[in-house]
């Protein structure tokens, strides 16, 4: 038995927060529909399309396990069907624009109205404030959450990390706030609104940054780059690839670094493991050096010593960098590609990299469910073509028989 099997999702979601939450519980067992408009669909069907007329990898890869119905919300028919589906769903999940449901006659107050067990579950771009009328996508919610003015070289502009941490980020805290609230039915027997703000989400990603500002305020942040030589403004400063655990760490170069964009590896210099990598590096000279052999002795020689371990790291690859450093508890891993991992045959034995055959895309490879339950294993299944389960989900969810079926989609409410 599957973890979410006899959930039902209606999946009102689009782009990417709000199908990384819904295709998360489709992944532990949940029957999730998601709703599209009538020839058009999710707007990342067609988005960044690299094969023409087939749906794009954007939409795949974040709709597995899904079943399509495609539903004109707008029409009489169309709401009493929506209607229909609130009534034999237990959450709703949504990421429109602030207030697009209200408009359309689903209200909070009405939604419970039609199933007081309902449980409702937003993505918005901003929680109750001056701003939560707005939109937000992706790398504004970064801005507004504090991980791109933290994220960076000292001197240079804020940036951006590629790791989607706004908008799956909000999509992974969304999911984990509708396994609560399902859990406290069991014993409240009521629906409940669930929300996640992605500016809230990533400020929680972010939360050791908020530690270091308080820190801040009581001496310079001796682990960051800035000391002793730079300076301290009254925020958190970026701190380029500095380890944010308090260990001096940093991205070091590796052999075949000149044509190869990611021949690289972080290595950590963490004091319990420093004997060790002073000795492989040919620096045992530092182990009864006072200015060396202590963590605040090294404090102000932290450029110093990334440049010796860096003279050591490029004679080697960076794969050998962690085989030799590994078993000295030096912690340390490498650069890996987004083609190293699509590749890494270690990740495709676990289902973190699967490959998935599609009837009109053909094979390709996507990331599998990243939680891992013993007694819920996950089988990954191809995304939905548009309206795919349109006739099953009315006749088996909704008990339409086949005349009430043609009559809705006569008035294009299907």
């Amino acid at each position: 038995m599957k973890a979410l099997e006899g959930v039902r999702i209606l999946d009102m979601t689009h782009v990417q927060s709000g199908p990384t939450c819904t295709q998360l519980l489709a992944w532990f067992g949940a029957d999730v529909i998601k709703v599209e408009r009538p020839g058009v669909g999710d707007a990342t069907r067609g988005q960044l399309r690299d094969i023409p007329d087939v749906d794009s990898l954007y939409f795949t890869m974040l709709n597995h396990n899904k079943r399509s119905i495609t539903l004109n919300t707008k029409s009489v028919e169309g709401k009493n069907i929506f209607t229909r589906l609130i009534e034999e769903c237990d959450v709703m999940v949504e990421n429109f624009a602030p207030g697009a449901l209200d408009r359309m006659g689903f209200t909070w107050e009405r939604i419970q109205e039609i199933n007081p067990r309902m449980i409702y579950a937003s993505v918005k771009g901003f929680g109750p404030g001056p701003y939560e009328d707005c939109k937000v996508y992706e790398n504004v919610a970064q801005c507004t959450g504090g991980g791109a003015s933290t994220t960076g070289f000292d001197g240079g502009p804020p940036t951006v990390t590629g790791a989607q941490i706004g908008d799956s980020g909000t999509g992974l805290h969304l999911a984990l706030g509708i396994a609560a609230a399902l859990f406290q039915r069991v014993t409240s027997g009521r629906g409940q609104r669930v929300e996640c703000a992605m500016q809230d989400g990533v400020l929680n990603l972010c939360r050791v940054k908020l530690r270091d500002q308080q820190r801040l305020a009581h001496g310079p942040l001796t682990e960051y780059p800035q000391y002793p030589n730079g300076t301290f403004g009254e925020a958190t400063p970026r701190a380029g690839n500095a380890s944010g655990g308090g260990q001096p760490g940093w991205v070091v170069r590796c052999r075949g670094w000149e044509t190869d964009p990611d021949a690289y590896t972080y290595v950590i210099a963490q004091a319990a493991a420093f004997e060790g990598l002073a000795r492989t590096i040919g620096h045992e000279d530092w182990l009864d050096d006072p200015e060396w052999n202590t963590p605040k002795g090294r404090l102000s020689k932290l450029e110093k010593m990334f440049e010796e371990i860096e003279k050591w790291t490029m004679t080697k690859s960076k794969f050998e960098v962690m085989e030799i450093l590994n078993p000295l508890n030096v912690p340390c891993g490498p650069v890996l590609s987004m083609k190293e991992l699509a590749e890494e045959e270690s990740l495709r034995a676990s289902g973190t990299v699967v490959e998935i055959d599609h009837p009109t895309r053909g094979k390709y490879v996507s990331v599998g469910n990243p939680i891992k339950l013993s007694d819920s294993t996950t089988a990954v299944e191809r995304s939905p073509l548009l309206g795919e389960h349109t006739d099953q989900i009315l006749s088996e969810v909704l008990g339409m028989d086949n005349a009430d079926i043609e009559a809705a989609r006569s008035v294009g409410a299907v």
